[in-house]
């Protein structure tokens, strides 16, 4: 319908004025109407001519079966009110499947083992799974990936101190004993004020790096119980990951790349290979360092080619990290820009902010960590005391939710009773309002009837139920799940003001309204799923 009417648009325009334009109608507050246009401001300035002019000329053209109303506002906005029909058919709509046949990679998370999950990695999981989904939603086949660090300094200091006499692989199982994320801390504080430790974690580096059979045991145990950990998590939250890389898959093949890339791509500096950014605006990195090591630029270039190797078809590659590794990030796809164009053309990274918690506590590289398990833990004391008996999915919504509706990009604060509220923008307020609808439903004896002459509440409601699949499309554009869970608050608040107005059971347009009611009870649901939440039927 919004394609239709703008064509139609583009074809006045045509007609009256033999002028090409581009119409792309947005969303006006209700009072204006339901799409609105601003090409009679940009035609004024092309034609020398007033636009109001311009628009009311527009406003006598415009002629389609969907229109109810056309009206000119201010210095030359077109507002176009729908008729009731072109309304319900506009709810009717589904999301755009202009994805299909697509093979889109997203990686994400990537937690290192022998360090804890931290709810840094927690937001870009949650995140991440969200996107994969909006890109579902328009066809696409998507891997979910992971790519985690198993070699480098962080695992020599976790063994530096596993090996302090901490650890006990006897008692593997006890996780508060045997956590490998607080050995990494007991080695980072070490490696910073004691030279003598400094210099042992050093050794087990290259030892890790080496494979070698002496430290080879404790690096095994660590591993396991790192992702054994990572795997509950994940389980705990529904995230599934098709495929994880470890950075000792990538080291070789990224090696291989800048070597035979150097003196093309890359130079020799001091005994070190760099990419110069400066050439393209940036800055100089090192790629192999002066030991023969690779950086995390050299890993992530080995990455790209083992992606490609796996899955040869893909049409996209998306990577999210936190905001930290934006510049770094430039730089390692501007030297693959040299390499490989093609693959460097189809992979776009994206970023996320800092997470904090109203509490005080961070994340952060100092060991002052808060804990991905800890966040779950505190979610689930905090629903408990408020919501007594609460199943599993409202904690896993609750956490969801109150980390996708923050806009990608930006830093954000995790309040925790803020999260798991019944009131506000949270996720159980959205799994109420779909319980509430379901209840009204399931009360009636009656059956939904056709929507028809519909009432100013009513209107006000089916307006927005039919602007689901035009935010979902937004979403998938702009890789943004914010923009759904924006959409479906604004939807829950649009129904709680119809229904404080307009009875359902009971009255004589029972009929009508319970049709109202089933179609923004699987929108939200719709909506709810998309974002990877449940919406239970009843709470």
């Amino acid at each position: 319908m919004r394609q239709e009417l703008e064509q139609t648009v583009v074809a006045a325009c045509k007609d009256l004025f033999d002028a090409r334009v581009t119409v792309s109608l947005t969303r006006p507050d209700e009072q204006f109407g339901d799409y609105a246009t601003n090409v009679a401001l940009q035609l004024g300035n092309q034609l020398d001519k007033k636009p109001r002019e311009v628009a009311e000329a527009i406003e006598s053209k415009l002629n389609h079966p969907a229109i109810q109303s056309v009206a000119v506002a201010g210095p030359g906005f077109l507002n176009i009110t729908l008729t009731d029909e072109a309304l319900v058919k506009v709810a009717e709509k589904q999301p755009a499947n202009n994805l299909k046949g697509q093979e889109i990679l997203v990686e994400f998370g990537d937690p290192n083992p022998f360090k804890s999950m931290h709810i840094g990695h927690l937001y870009s999981y949650i995140v991440g799974d969200a996107i994969c989904s909006l890109l579902e939603t328009a066809g696409a086949t998507v891997r979910r990936l992971s790519y985690h660090g198993d070699v480098g300094l962080h695992v020599a200091k976790a063994i530096w101190g596993m090996q302090q006499g901490g650890y006990d692989s006897a008692a593997a199982n006890d996780s508060k004993k045997n956590d490998v994320g607080l050995f990494y801390v007991q080695g980072a504080k070490a490696y910073e004020s004691n030279e003598n430790a400094k210099k042992q974690i050093d050794e087990i580096n290259q030892l890790v790096y080496a494979k070698d059979a002496s430290i080879q045991g404790l690096y095994t145990e660590g591993m396991e119980r790192s992702f054994d950990n990572f795997k509950e998590t994940l389980e705990t939250l529904g995230i599934k990951n098709d495929k994880s890389y470890l950075e000792s898959e990538s080291a070789e093949l990224g090696l291989e790349t800048v070597r035979q890339n150097t003196g093309k791509v890359f130079t020799e500096s001091d005994s070190a290979i760099v990419y110069e950014g400066e050439k393209v605006g940036l800055h100089t990195r090192v790629f192999i360092t002066g030991k023969g090591l690779p950086t995390y630029e050299t890993k992530d270039l080995g990455l790209t080619e083992l992606k490609k190797r796996d899955y040869p078809n893909a049409t996209r590659s998306i990577i999210i990290t936190a905001n930290e590794q934006a510049e770094y990030f430039k730089v390692m796809l501007a030297a693959l820009k040299e390499i490989d164009p093609e693959l460097a053309d189809k992979t776009k990274h994206l970023t996320h902010g800092f997470v904090s918690l109203s509490s005080g506590k961070m994340s952060s590289r100092t060991g002052d960590v808060y804990n991905a398990a800890t966040l779950i833990e505190d979610v689930h004391e905090a629903m408990e005391k408020l919501h007594p008996g609460s199943p599993k999915d409202h904690k896993i919504g609750a956490i969801r939710y109150a980390f996708v509706k923050h806009r990608l990009g930006g830093d954000l604060v995790y309040d925790v009773d803020e999260s798991v509220s019944l009131e506000g923008n949270s996720g159980p307020y959205l799994q109420y309002a779909h319980a509430r609808a379901r209840s009204i439903l399931n009360k009636s004896t009656g059956q939904a009837g056709t929507l028809e002459k519909l009432q100013p509440g009513e209107r006000s409601l089916l307006r927005k139920i039919g602007e689901y699949p035009e935010t979902v499309e937004s979403a998938v554009a702009e890789l943004l799940p914010s923009y759904i869970a924006t959409y479906l608050y604004e939807l829950a608040q649009t129904f709680n003001r119809f229904y404080e107005n307009n009875r359902v059971i009971g009255d004589a347009r029972e009929v009508v309204r319970l049709g109202l009611v089933q179609r923004y009870a699987d929108t939200l649901k719709a909506g709810l799923e998309l974002l990877n939440i449940p919406a239970p039927e009843r709470m």
